[in-house]
């Protein structure tokens, strides 16, 4: 018994060992799910929301905002197999991906100026004193950018068919059928924000 439970496993190791690399390839792609899923998350969460003209919810906004391009430049910067270059996008998309990571670079990431927010300090002297005021602009997407739902799609679409591709390799090479555990996406996903209100208004 003891010989036969020690062959299952030479087997079973020497499998794993000729199926290496891809193992590598999808333990990225797993790990990429997380991120993945909270980027859907923020986008559904960005065009569910209608505007409201106070301080509140524009600082809402800007928060659900600077979650979603910080969480979308983490996941296409990934490693091989979870990374997205941008080639890989339709051309259609593309401009939008460098909308996105021009606005997690300058706006949110580093110090350096984005053409959607200026900032200006004005001084004025009167009566024998200084006084100082700090004019801002800030500009923005309502809910988001209509562009950023196809694009997450597309994403999700892109991370499920590498899981696949993997999973078929595998089998191809070890012999052996591998699934991975699936089930019906969260309300949450199935919500079409194309019926919400001023989704794509810019301000």
């Amino acid at each position: 018994m003891e010989k036969h439970l020690h062959a299952i496993k030479e087997e079973g190791q020497g499998i794993l060992d000729a199926a290496d690399e891809n193992l590598t390839i999808l333990n990225r792609i797993v790990h990429a799910y997380p991120t993945m899923a909270s980027l859907r998350y923020i986008q559904q969460r960005l065009a569910s929301i209608g505007f409201e003209a106070t301080t509140e919810w524009v600082l809402e906004n800007d928060m659900l905002t600077l979650a979603f391009v910080i969480t979308y430049a983490r996941l296409v910067q990934g490693g091989i197999g979870s990374g997205v270059s941008r080639k890989t996008l339709p051309a259609e998309l593309r401009p939008v991906h460098d909308n996105i990571i021009e606005l997690r670079n300058k706006r949110y990431a580093h110090s350096d100026e984005h053409e959607s927010i200026t900032r200006r300090l004005e001084v004025g002297f009167e009566e024998g004193k200084f006084d100082i005021n700090v004019n801002v602009s800030m500009g923005f997407h309502v809910g988001g950018a209509r562009e950023w739902k196809p694009l997450v799609a597309l994403l999700d679409e892109l991370m499920v068919s590498r899981l696949h591709t993997q999973l078929e390799k595998l089998k191809e090479k070890t012999g052996r059928e591998w699934s991975f555990p699936s089930g019906p996406p969260p309300e949450w996903v199935r919500f079409d924000p194309d019926n919400s209100a001023s989704a794509d208004d810019d301000i």
